[in-house]
């Protein structure tokens, strides 16, 4: 297939797009950058250039639509402009370019209000209900792209969990590198159960959904390894691979939601070059349980994570060994 990925600047998407190369597939990729992968095609610009993405789109038959604004804080507009907007702009140009496939990349966090969500299937997005403007900007998102899906072109949507693994700057490094710093927080009991994600098993979901699109369409799949954890668990042991020492600093429950609340109402008065300390959606996820049945997505995707969580952390632990030398 000829295959357009956008966002492939990140790790998910440059691993993607990576994979999609070596099994013989003709990929495009774009993004801001350089995406670094070699036998792609690289345009360079943004998913709210609509003049870009029809360069990029030219010729494709199928799309994974990665491309979005994450952060857990930050003025709201960015976020609409891209993740709604921009999405708006691909299904568009996707649809005038005659694309039959489309995978659309959202988040669980679409459909989580705060409360436990215990062995569940993806529900449905919900906006105004969601934590943040990421969240509630990638829930509009893929109401868009569902909105758009039909027979002539089908679209499905997978919202990965709590990706991890070696590269990834997103989750694991932060934890790892303020585990080092002695900034890194144990919220709660650290017992509420998690499910995650490694790397290569979300890059291998995404291209099974390339096929699984035609076959079925026009839903969402929560994608984890299917291995829940407690999130003090977790926590540790990204720790410990990094190379860093277990968590000693630990805050409550209530003030730590009390806390992210505050930042929340006030880390955007002034422009700021990291991410928060803390906010009201990180102190709930947290401290909540959240993990998924994962039935119908293997089901969907005829596929099976080929990574178990003992295996990724094995291989985050030899990561960071190269890495120190």
């Amino acid at each position: 297939m000829n295959v357009l990925v956008t966002g492939a600047s990140g790790l998910l998407g440059a691993s993607v797009a990576r994979a999609l190369v070596d099994v013989g597939h003709k990929v495009t990729t774009l993004q801001r950058r350089a995406s670094g992968v070699d036998g792609a095609r690289d345009v360079r610009g943004s998913v709210t250039d609509a003049a870009k993405v029809a360069e990029a789109m030219a010729g494709n038959t199928a799309v994974i639509h990665l491309a979005a604004q994450v952060s857990m804080a930050g003025d709201a507009s960015g976020f609409e402009r891209v993740n709604i907007e921009g999405t708006r702009i691909v299904l568009a140009a996707a649809q005038d370019a005659g694309v039959s496939r489309f995978v659309h990349i959202s988040s669980p966090s679409v459909a989580n209000a705060g409360a436990s969500l215990v062995g569940v299937p993806a529900g449905p997005a919900d906006p105004g209900a969601a934590r943040g403007e990421y969240a509630r900007t990638k829930g509009e998102g893929e109401l868009l792209a569902l909105a758009a899906d039909s027979d002539a072109f089908p679209v499905l949507v997978l919202r990965p969990h709590l990706m991890w693994g070696p590269g990834d700057t997103q989750l694991t490094e932060r934890i790892v590198e303020r585990s080092r710093q002695g900034r890194m927080p144990i919220l709660g009991s650290g017992a509420a159960l998690v499910d995650t994600l490694y790397i290569t098993n979300a890059v291998d979901a995404i291209v099974a959904a390339l096929d699984a699109v035609t076959r079925v369409h026009g839903e969402a799949l929560v994608v984890t390894n299917g291995q829940p954890r407690t999130i003090g668990e977790f926590i540790e042991r990204l720790a410990h691979a990094g190379g860093a020492g277990k968590p000693k600093l630990r805050i409550p429950a209530a003030p730590a939601v009390a806390a992210g609340t505050a930042v929340d109402a006030i880390w955007n008065l002034r422009e700021h070059d990291d991410e928060p300390p803390l906010t009201r959606f990180l102190a709930e996820q947290m401290t909540t349980a959240h993990w998924f049945d994962q039935r119908r997505t293997r089901e969907v995707l005829q596929w099976q994570p080929r990574v178990s969580f003992e295996e990724g952390m094995g291989a985050l632990a030899e990561h960071y060994a190269r890495v120190r030398g």
